[in-house]
């Protein structure tokens, strides 16, 4: 299995700053992002659906069983569920097949780029569940906005391959010029987007503690991942942005693992409870 691809190309300035056209997952986000964009955005709205739907379906399963109705609860700020297909701004989630495959094992990757048919670019992400558990300036590093404005942020291993990227939380009611949003409220950049990174925290736009730095980023051939997902390696799942930007990211490497595929129930849940498989 070949996990990853090293001629993965990342997104250079002026890509960063315009849609995908061909993608389109990412067209139909963005024309749904501006109808819900008042008050929900367009993926807790799906999240709501699917939550009323799972209640719905046990209060009918309870029912014929002669049992006592399931008290339905709100939709929390936490949430995940399982999707279809894998679609820019969803999480991968590592499937016991992983378990021994030392990167990925137990891992969860956040999809930046769903990818497109353009043979230059496939699908591309960070794994956003494993804390390295040292900030930049532990690192000793030469680039002036990081050894300065950064120095206090936390790195995170985001793959294999490499490239460094870094996630930037910019509120659901904000637009960041020359930067990629993946979801409604988070953007990504790479390193040649750091001066601007830097003068949005300067300016006082934002924090540095909006910011989350990963070392590497995990890439594949276009074909590549649904090819691994068909063959049962990852689980394809939304999330609330609690969970991808949450303080799980400082904590132990499965903890946010274990935490999503508990939000989405079922046997995903039951796999979160499970030794790991030695191989």
């Amino acid at each position: 299995m070949n996990l990853g691809n090293e001629d993965q190309s990342i997104p250079d300035r002026d890509s960063s700053r315009k849609n995908n056209s061909s993608d389109g997952n990412k067209s139909d986000d963005s024309a749904s992002q501006k109808s819900h964009h008042a008050s929900t955005d367009w993926r807790e709205f799906r999240a709501m659906l699917y939550h009323n739907y799972q209640i719905e379906k046990k209060e009918s399963d309870a029912h014929k069983q002669g049992g006592t109705p399931h008290v339905s609860k709100p939709l929390g700020s936490k949430w995940a569920h399982p999707l279809s297909v894998p679609e820019t701004g969803c999480v991968l989630v590592a499937t016991e097949k992983l378990d021994g495959v030392r990167t990925f094992e137990r891992t969860v990757v956040l999809l930046l780029r769903s990818g497109t048919r353009h043979p230059q670019e496939g699908p591309f992400g960070v794994v956003i569940s494993r804390p390295l558990h040292k900030k930049i300036k532990h690192m000793k590093p030469t680039n002036n906005e990081l050894a300065t404005t950064f120095a206090d942020c936390s790195l995170h291993f985001g793959g294999p391959l490499e490239a460094s990227m870094f996630l930037l939380r910019v509120g659901k009611n904000s637009k960041i010029s020359g930067f990629e949003e993946v979801i409604p409220g988070l953007c990504f950049g790479a390193r040649n987007s750091l001066d601007e990174a830097a003068e949005l925290v300067k300016k006082g736009v934002l924090k540095s503690q909006d910011f989350k730095f990963f070392v590497g980023y995990a890439g594949w051939q276009l074909d590549q991942l649904r090819e691994e997902i068909e063959s049962d390696y990852w689980y394809v799942a939304a999330c609330s942005p609690d969970l991808i930007f949450g303080d799980s990211l400082d904590s132990s490497s499965e903890s946010l693992w274990k935490e999503i595929l508990q939000e989405m129930g079922g046997h995903y849940s039951e796999l979160s409870r499970k030794p790991k498989q030695d191989i």
